[in-house]
């Protein structure tokens, strides 16, 4: 069994931030999901996983307790793009990690509610697409725990134009 005391201050930020990914990974490939990881993460994707539906990129961010902020930079978070998804795990003392499994479209028009997006016009900092974490705003996030989008994430893709197997294609999409 782990430590599960989050707050401890030999838990640094890049440890939590290590254990988070590893985390992330092993959740996902206990649903039968297999995991690719690359060795420099310079365009924001953390590890990419292999499903029925194609590859699906994902970007894992901790925070701990139940309040605080976290962000993805613009230009490694392209809300647009239907194969990204922000794992989101939030850490409760004594408690396993909470997991959250964003898509990046959830924030295509987001303005308010957990899922914000941050302008920064005529300011220093770069444009940002986050997460308000508050307990009322957890409650708007359920539906984004885990157990509840692992069927979406393990679903084949329906393709268009038909079943794939009836024009004898391969059952995995890119």
């Amino acid at each position: 069994m782990y430590n599960l005391n989050w707050s401890r201050a030999e838990l640094t930020p890049q440890r939590l931030g290590t254990f988070c990914e590893y985390y992330a990974k092993m959740s996902l490939a206990s649903y039968g999901m297999r995991i690719y990881t690359a060795e420099v993460d310079d365009h924001g994707i953390d590890f990419v996983a292999e499903t029925p539906r194609g590859f699906l990129k994902f970007q894992v961010k901790a925070v701990r307790g139940s309040s605080g902020y976290i962000f993805m930079r613009r230009e490694h978070f392209d809300v647009t793009d239907r194969s990204l998804y922000l794992f989101l795990l939030v850490l409760e003392d004594g408690e396993h990690p909470a997991e959250y499994v964003i898509p990046a479209t959830a924030w295509d028009g987001a303005r308010r509610g957990p899922l914000v997006y941050h302008g920064y016009e005529g300011k220093k900092s770069a444009p940002e697409f986050g997460v308000n974490l508050s307990r009322k705003n957890l409650e708007a996030l359920e539906r984004y725990r885990l157990e509840h989008m692992i069927a979406d994430l393990s679903a084949e893709a329906a393709p268009a134009g038909g079943d794939k197997k009836e024009r004898g294609e391969s059952s995995w999409n890119c």
